[in-house]
């Protein structure tokens, strides 16, 4: 069978639907239509369950449309809000955490599970247990990795799950952490169906768990066709209520121009990453939206293997890169993103003020390398993501432009990229040199920026991509995190940003806003300043 795009398949569902209902009733299949959008993606999710990976592109598909976490985040205000847990108490010495689960919340019906009882206490154990039990039978299927979990040492600060009743369970805590209520409330952090698990139990399905979702979120899966579209419908029974889309279509498009190009022939209703701001202005049927998002874009190295685990080697390329043409060309100017001194945003309430960004110096780096006994000249590999993200709109445009800064210092750069899935395996595996990726973060605590980038733990399970790790550093983020003092984290955050911007692990380039672009017809908001996008409240008109 030969695979249809997103625009095309629904063109065909379309009319399939109104052959079927006969002429007199044809107005249910446009009033399908009008109550469908199609969402003109970047890339693949590499599996439907976000609690195993970090990408962006799986985030945005998958968190917000067909999963709830046990708490939210307010988006007005980045404080901590309800969602299936309606309250939550914490006792003084902040190592109980006891949440009150709301009643009623269905599961998704679907052609291959009927759920016969709404979420309880077992469904919260069930999904973290099997991120923090290795024993639990769930635990290792899907490659059995918890990227974000196992960064920020999810299993190191849990003591013990416990079920109170029905609708309660309760987190004991080793130890204080200033940080696990906003963990909790990221898109990773999903409630997954303990009686879905039994079903694939006893027909040993195991798999389909992670590639044939059940969430209690506002739409539930119909069908994936990698690199062609995701298929979901809403949810009836959605606890804050049913959602007014009848259909919701993630058409996959790689290309940029791809996107764009549908969007003006009306084939998408929303594009993400779009390009040509200027055109999308002047069509009075278009919408261009933005938000200013918690990200940073930057060129990691990998300091386990040479040439960059010599730090003078790291800093000789930061000097020469121009990182002012890369603002212009990739971001289209300073009004779409700000060069970056730190991996935080200058918007973080941690953010170190003092920190010096390194000077464009062809100079410099010649002496550095020569500090460093390079004298014959280099050859380096400079991995380049295939997809788009809000931080780095054209990885590889901007590798080129790397490639183009480096020669002058007698650095020779291969530039490699390969598909996305493939790109993120090998990364984790450490097989690059150097990688120009980025980071937008879950929620507004600063950790959410050092230890799923830089700390030791995350070295260890690939997600940190420097597999750079720094006792020092680590002490004050394990610090950090162990008080509530605002001032008194601020100040160890400050000495942990001089650490990473004298090693260099990372050199920062941009943080970024994040664009959409969309028809004047859909309604409501979709973009987060953190975090995946999400279709549960919107609609055309």
């Amino acid at each position: 069978m030969t695979v249809t795009s997103a625009s095309q398949y629904f063109r065909i569902l379309v009319t399939l639907s109104a052959m079927f209902l006969g002429g007199c009733d044809s107005y249910k299949a446009d009033s399908l239509s009008e109550r469908s959008l199609i969402y003109c993606s970047e890339g693949s999710p590499e599996i439907l369950n976000p609690q195993l990976v970090t990408s962006g592109v799986t985030v945005d598909a998958t968190s917000k449309q067909l999963y709830n976490q046990l708490i939210a985040f307010d988006v007005a205000t980045n404080e901590v809000t309800p969602s299936i847990a309606k309250s939550w108490h914490v006792t003084q010495d902040n190592k109980k955490i006891t949440f009150y689960l709301r009643r009623n919340v269905a599961f998704h019906h679907t052609q291959y599970f009927m759920p016969t009882r709404h979420l309880n206490a077992d469904d919260v154990l069930f999904s973290f247990n099997r991120i923090l039990d290795p024993s639990q039978v769930f635990h290792d299927v899907s490659g059995g990795k918890y990227p974000f979990f196992d960064s920020v040492g999810f299993a190191d600060v849990i003591e013990s799950l416990e079920k109170i009743n029905e609708y309660t369970i309760r987190f004991n805590l080793k130890r204080a952490d200033s940080s696990f209520l906003a963990n909790l409330a990221t898109d990773f952090s999903v409630i997954l169906s303990r009686e879905y698990a039994e079903l694939l139990i006893r027909s040993n399905r195991l798999e389909d768990i992670d590639t044939l979702p059940i969430g209690t979120g506002p739409y539930k899966f119909k069908e994936y066709r990698t690199g062609s579209y995701i298929r979901y419908e809403p949810h009836a029974e959605y606890w804050e209520g049913q959602p007014k889309l009848q259909q919701l279509i993630f058409d996959i498009t790689p290309s940029n121009t791809g996107r764009l190009t549908k969007l003006l022939a009306g084939e998408c209703d929303v594009i993400g990453y779009p390009i040509a701001h200027k055109k999308i202005n002047n069509n009075p049927l278009l919408t261009l939206e933005d938000v200013t998002a918690f990200n940073i874009g930057y060129l990691g190295f990998n300091t386990a293997k040479p040439p960059f685990n010599n730090k003078l080697i790291r800093r000789a390329v930061a000097h020469a890169i121009n990182k002012q043409a890369i603002l212009d060309t990739v971001y289209f100017g300073d009004a779409k993103a700000e060069s970056a001194n730190s991996i935080l945003p200058p918007s973080s309430w941690a953010y170190a003020e003092d920190t010096h960004d390194i000077e464009y110096s062809i100079e410099q780096a010649e002496l550095l390398l020569t500090q460093a006994g390079i004298t014959d000249g280099l050859t380096i590999d400079l991995w380049a993501m295939p997809v788009q993200r809000a931080y780095n709109p054209d990885a590889v445009t901007m590798a080129k432009l790397i490639q183009a800064d480096l020669q002058k210092i007698g650095i020779t750069v291969n530039i490699i990229s390969y598909n996305w899935q493939e790109f993120l395996r090998r990364l984790a595996l450490g097989e690059h040199q150097s990688v120009l990726l980025g980071w937008s973060a879950d929620h507004p605590d600063p950790d959410n920026f050092f230890t799923p980038l830089l700390s030791c733990g995350s070295a260890e399970t690939g997600n940190n991509r420097t597999f750079w790790c720094n006792q020092q550093f680590e002490k004050l983020l394990q610090g950090a995190l162990k008080i509530t003092d605002v001032e008194q984290r601020k100040a160890l955050y400050r000495e942990a940003q001089k650490i990473a911007a004298e090693e260099l692990p990372l050199f920062p380039i941009a943080h970024s806003k994040r664009f959409q672009a969309r028809k004047i017809s859909v309604k409501g908001d979709i973009l987060h300043p953190f975090g995946g996008i999400s279709f549960g409240g919107v609609e055309k008109q």
